[in-house]
C-alpha cells in the first residue's frame, strides 16, 4: 500500500487566480528569514463556498508587492504561464499539504484549502480585537 503524508500547515495568500472577489485558486507563500515572502505553492480549486469565504477577505495589492513581475506556471513542465491577481499578502489560510517538496522547497502538490484564518498575522502572531497584535505565548 502507499501512504501519502500530509501535514496542516498556514502559508500567506499572495495572490489568486480568478477574480478577487471569487479566486479559484489561491497561491501561497511563507516569509523567509530576511523577511521576502517566497512562493511555496497553489491549493487545488476552491469550492464556491471557500471561494466565497475568502473573496470578501481579500484586498488588491499595494505598490511594492514582492511579488511584482513574477510569473507562475500553470503546471509541472507548463510553459503556459498563469493569469494571477496580487493580492495584498496579510489573509493566512490554513492547508493541508502533502509533505513533498521540489528542490526549491515548494510544495510539488496543490494544497488543500481548510480555512481562513484571519486571526493570525503573516508575521506569526494573533489579531486582536482591538486591531493590535500579540505574539503567541511560549510553553517552555
Amino acid at each position: 500500500m502507499k501512504y501519502k503524508p500530509r501535514e496542516t500547515t498556514e502559508a500567506v495568500v499572495g495572490a489568486v487566480t480568478g477574480t478577487l472577489t471569487a479566486p479559484r485558486t489561491l497561491l501561497l507563500g511563507r516569509y523567509d528569514d530576511t523577511g521576502l515572502l517566497q512562493y511555496t505553492g497553489r491549493t487545488a480549486t476552491l469550492t464556491q463556498t471557500a471561494s466565497s469565504a475568502v473573496g470578501v477577505l481579500l484586498a488588491p495589492a499595494q505598490r511594492g508587492h514582492p511579488w511584482a513581475g513574477w510569473s507562475f506556471s500553470a503546471g509541472w513542465g507548463s510553459r503556459e504561464k498563469l493569469d494571477v491577481t496580487l493580492v495584498n499578502p496579510k489573509l493566512m489560510v490554513e492547508v493541508g499539504i502533502d509533505v513533498a517538496r521540489d528542490a526549491a522547497g515548494r510544495w510539488r502538490h496543490p494544497a488543500r484549502f481548510h480555512r481562513a484564518r484571519p486571526d493570525l498575522t503573516p508575521t506569526g502572531g494573533r489579531r486582536r480585537t482591538d486591531g493590535g497584535t500579540r505574539r503567541p505565548r511560549r510553553h517552555d
